[in-house]
């Protein structure tokens, strides 16, 4: 069941694209709701995982999944609608890359992506309830806040709240910058517990190599 519901988050997404590309304000407007849906479900998935004793390996590689083409798909059609700098897509894109070929490597030994982190900092920073909302409520703001700026400026283009708008729009770059900030801090630890990861994992190799 958990997985449905995070499998359903995709064509939802790609809804919201279609949505996001219909030069009409108020259909514009009408997608900042629908993205706050399309994340309230990532939290949703969680906890029907939790209650129906589905959390996995499985669940947890396809959550992750999900949420990283969730997050990509949005920023790119964000930055090409002139919204956002090109640069926070890229950032997300490379940072995605290295964190999740780290983290390969230790779901092949049944270590949760969460679970892999070996230092206190570490787990703080990447696993940590107030880091994940944290991250989670700025892309959450950044996205919703995205949309509903790009409806008003051709709801109010040309008329005295079109100021109003652009307001809208730069708190929503500024969370987008914050969301892209804490993607970095998230990421720094995997990549710095790389070598101790990949150490561990060598170690374990050796003790289940048959004997020559």
């Amino acid at each position: 069941m958990a997985n449905w519901i995070t499998l359903a988050r995709l064509p939802l997404l790609i809804g919201i694209v279609l949505l996001l590309y219909v030069d009409v304000p108020a259909v514009r407007i009408a997608t900042a709701p629908l993205v706050l849906i399309l994340i309230f479900m990532d939290t949703l998935d969680g906890i029907v995982a939790r209650r129906r004793h589905e959390v996995g390996m499985l669940g947890s590689k396809l959550d992750i999944g999900v949420d990283r083409i969730v997050e990509l798909v949005l920023w790119i059609v964000y930055a090409h609608l002139n919204l956002i700098s090109v640069a926070i897509p890229i950032i997300f894109v490379i940072r995605g890359g290295l964190v999740d070929t780290v983290r390969s490597f230790s779901l092949v030994w049944g270590e949760t992506p969460f679970g892999m982190m070996r230092t206190k900092w570490g787990r703080r920073l990447v696993a940590s309830g107030f880091m994940r909302s944290l991250y989670g409520v700025s892309k959450a703001a950044a996205f919703c806040l995205l949309a509903l700026a790009l409806g008003l400026r051709g709801l109010w283009a040309g008329t005295p709240q079109a100021e109003a708008a652009e307001v809208v729009w730069i708190v929503a770059v500024v969370a987008s910058w914050i969301a892209t900030a804490i993607c970095i801090v998230r990421g720094a630890p995997v990549l710095v517990e790389a070598r101790t990861l990949l150490r561990d994992l060598d170690a374990r190799v050796a003790h289940h190599a048959p004997p020559s």
